[in-house]
């Protein structure tokens, strides 16, 4: 598919409303249906179009593995150290109302930054499974093409 023109120049017109669309969905997702995992998944969808239009090496540039491995654990610890905030500003673990004077303002940076966390993890995820299952290589043993 790395030849076909008209694929390509759609595939660079759509990818960025992917991408921001994958970002409505986050900051969205505290008013709305929607959210960490989706937004994580739309990211990562976008990643995996550009892999198979301009092929898996261009996508591991753009995204190496490193920066996929590192997000993996990233969104985990951001998601944990959300709950261990609540535990050291005296709640319990995940209990967002103490991470701001105003018990609303507290919940909802709390429930933001888990969602962050979500997203990130998942994204992560998406991508590493691309990533392992795409270099196995197609019939012919060369991969995506």
């Amino acid at each position: 598919m790395r030849h076909d023109l008209v694929l390509r120049v759609v595939g660079k017109l759509l990818i960025p409303f992917i991408l921001l669309f994958a970002l409505y969905v986050q900051f969205h997702g505290d008013f709305g249906p929607g959210g960490g995992f989706q937004a994580g998944v739309i990211f990562a969808a976008g990643m995996v179009f550009y892999a198979l239009i301009f092929g898996l090496e261009n996508a591991r540039r753009v995204m190496p593995d490193r920066l996929v491995e590192t997000m993996l654990a990233a969104g985990v610890l951001l998601y944990a150290g959300v709950g261990v905030a609540g535990l050291l500003l005296g709640g319990n673990y995940l209990d967002y109302f103490v991470l701001d004077r105003n018990p609303v303002l507290g919940q909802h940076r709390g429930i933001f930054w888990v969602e962050v966390g979500v997203a990130v993890t998942v994204c992560g995820v998406m991508l590493k499974i691309f990533y392992m299952f795409a270099s196995r290589g197609g019939a012919d043993g060369q991969g995506p093409q």
